[in-house]
């Protein structure tokens, strides 16, 4: 009787809130479930035409370069620091750049993106660098588990910036903050926009000229949203193009996006719940299926 009235809550939640949305069955184009090593990916990225991806916390400090036809592990690249709480990867053609800033509890005072060289498809480990930075808003630092607005999961580099896009679990928004790869003292991230969204941001991609946000509810509803860029580095003027992909309990908990002239890469980690038990997966979508 419990797991059918929470199965009537998140049906009844999803098709009142998906109505707002287009509906597109992300569940159509998984591509493979994923290896056991990457069961909790957090992030997606294209170095070079190649797909990588990570674990978040609790996991080995390893990068994981996959197929893209079959998510199938095609090597594991070793970091030489902690993985406290990986949760975003992006690349300026030259450096990796791992987001270490998960902070589900708002109390995270270390906030940090490791910056690695990455050459002839080998990380330079002795060349890492740490950029360190905080947010001026914040002011308490008292655990507020899962209803923080200082989470974060995203970012993108462009136009020789880190762009972040916050996870905010209590206003259901997004504000995008600007950090500088080259300043290696703690630095003040520079806020630009704020957009609300109505779910968790979870990552983030840039593409020609446009931004690529996933996330979800509580409820576990999954969206995508694709935002034109109306300027250089501002994305939040027009109302985005919005997807309802389905639900956690089907496609899995979604964490990652990489876009390519092919179409979208989406991936989930595996997602438990009392109702059942999803598989971590890779998702491919055209690029004609999508209003690009």
């Amino acid at each position: 009787m419990k797991k059918v009235f929470q199965l009537l809550i998140i049906f009844t939640f999803q098709t009142a809130f998906s109505q707002q949305a287009e509906i597109f069955k992300l569940k159509k184009f998984r591509v493979s479930v994923l290896n056991d090593s990457i069961q909790e990916t957090s992030g997606l990225n294209f170095f070079d035409g190649k797909l990588y991806t990570f674990n978040d916390s609790g996991n080995p400090a390893e990068l994981y370069e996959i197929e893209k036809n079959s998510g199938k592990i095609l090597k594991a690249l070793k970091v030489n620091t902690e993985n406290k709480d990986w949760e975003a990867l992006t690349n300026d053609g030259e450096n990796f750049y791992i987001g270490d800033f998960g902070n589900n509890a708002g109390t995270r005072k270390d906030l940090k993106i490791y910056k690695i060289p990455f050459q002839n498809n080998q990380l330079e480990n002795d060349l890492m660098k740490t950029i360190s930075f905080y947010y001026p808003e914040q002011k308490d630092f008292t655990s507020k588990n899962i209803s923080t607005d200082y989470d974060l999961e995203s970012m993108i580099y462009l136009d020789g910036k880190i762009h972040i896009f916050t996870k905010e679990w209590a206003s259901k928004a997004t504000s995008h903050y600007i950090v500088d790869p080259e300043k290696f003292e703690n630095q003040v991230a520079q806020k630009v926009e704020s957009y609300k969204t109505g779910f968790v941001v979870t990552d983030a991609c840039y593409y020609n000229k446009k931004l690529y946000i996933v996330g979800y509810t509580k409820k576990t509803e999954v969206f995508l949203d694709i935002f034109s860029e109306t300027e250089p580095g501002i994305f939040f003027t027009k109302n985005p193009t919005h997807y309802y992909l389905g639900s956690a309990l089907s496609v899995g908990q979604i964490e990652g996006i990489a876009v390519d002239e092919n179409g979208v890469y989406i991936s989930g980690e595996k997602f438990n719940s009392p109702i059942k038990r999803t598989q971590p997966s890779l998702y491919f979508i055209p690029k004609e299926k999508l209003k690009f």
